[in-house]
């Protein structure tokens, strides 16, 4: 192995095994016109990571990362794509194609186990977090990221780092998870639309028994014995709605907030509810660590935020520096004549403020 290369495979384990198990939230929204958006938080709260988008033409030559180094499988992509990276631009963490595909990983740490790295079968090895990018290459449809991904061994660069699951969207609107337990590949229809991270997704899915009292809007007066039960304000009946940063708890949420949400008009509409309502799912700094531990110049552990119009082509995110909405469009893209490269989400790492006037 060259100096270059091995300089290369020992920074990006070094970068794998330090992730720590994250608190991403997935929400889908359906617009009243039919179109599919896909959102999702991305959380690290030990230290700012250096988040890019990347975008990928036609025709690129891409090669997974394994133990040994850049030697797995090889594949080329038939579809151009964008996608949100962590730390190096193999990362891919979200991103959408422009057959309007959209993918993206969730940490399931403790619960998913993959096939062990076998050398010998290195050609078909694809690194955990190289997945979303090899299926964005690879893929148009839910049927194809299924038989895309027989075809490979799903494996750690490093085995001291946390699982994945995946989450899968396509444009009509069909959404599925891919778990790995025991070296087994699990996919399931996921018509609820939402994701975060352990204990698997069906058990998330019963976990929603024991929330069949929430409702919108207030509980009913009622006698309880000789006293009038009154409503203190708006809301009660979410009362029980979990607050924490859990998983499950974060999985109630998401999926209350979601069902909840009033259609909106058309994929805009929805990329903007979106945003609003992973605004609760914002994890404040120094939450997730012990006292004294969280780093001061991070404004929050909730890093980026990301919206994937599936109809539209087109990618939406803002930043834990930026609150402002910024978009990529794909359709705007050559994926012909575009070059392989990544640039970082912010440039300038401080919130822009409008001035208001009084004349």
């Amino acid at each position: 192995m060259n100096t270059k290369l091995s300089t290369f495979l020992l920074a990006s384990i070094g970068i794998v095994s330090q992730v720590p198990a994250g608190a991403c939230t997935g929400i889908t929204l359906k617009s009243k016109d039919g179109a599919i958006v896909a959102a999702r938080t991305i959380e690290w709260a030990e230290s700012a990571m250096n988040n890019m988008y990347v975008v990928v033409p036609r025709n690129q030559e891409l090669q997974s990362l394994t133990p040994s180094g850049m030697d797995g499988i090889k594949f080329r992509s038939k579809h151009g794509y964008v996608g949100l990276a962590v730390e190096q631009k193999e990362f891919m963490v979200e991103g959408i194609n422009e057959k309007g595909l959209s993918a993206g990983l969730f940490y399931f740490p403790g619960y998913g186990k993959y096939q062990p790295y076998d050398a010998s079968l290195k050609y078909k090895c694809l690194a955990d977090f190289q997945v979303v990018s090899y299926v964005l290459a690879e893929c148009g449809t839910l049927d194809e990221v299924k038989e895309a991904l027989e075809k490979v061994r799903v494996i750690h660069i490093d085995p001291r780092s946390s699982t994945v699951h995946w989450r899968f969207t396509e444009s009509s609107g069909k959404q599925m998870v891919l778990e790995i337990v025991d070296g087994q590949v699990h996919f399931y229809d996921n018509p609820l639309g939402v994701l975060t991270n352990s204990p698997g997704i069906e058990w998330h899915w019963t976990n929603l028994n024991n929330y069949i009292n929430l409702q919108p809007g207030n509980a009913p007066v009622h006698k309880f014995g000789p006293l009038e039960m009154k409503n203190f304000g708006h809301g009660s009946g979410m009362l029980g709605l979990p607050g924490d940063f859990t998983p499950p708890s974060r999985f109630v949420r998401a999926a209350f907030f979601q069902l909840t949400a009033p259609e909106q008009p058309d994929a805009r509409g929805c990329v903007f509810q979106a945003f609003h309502i992973l605004n609760n799912f914002d994890i404040p700094t120094g939450t997730e660590l012990a006292w004294g531990k969280a780093p001061a110049d991070m404004p929050s552990a909730t890093q980026f935020t990301v919206a994937s119009d599936t109809r539209n082509r087109m990618i939406y995110y803002r930043t834990m520096y930026n609150s402002n909405i910024r978009c990529i469009d794909l359709k705007e893209i050559d994926f012909d004549g575009v070059k392989y490269h990544a640039k970082p989400l912010d440039v300038t790492k401080t919130q822009p403020v409008e001035k208001i006037s009084i004349r």
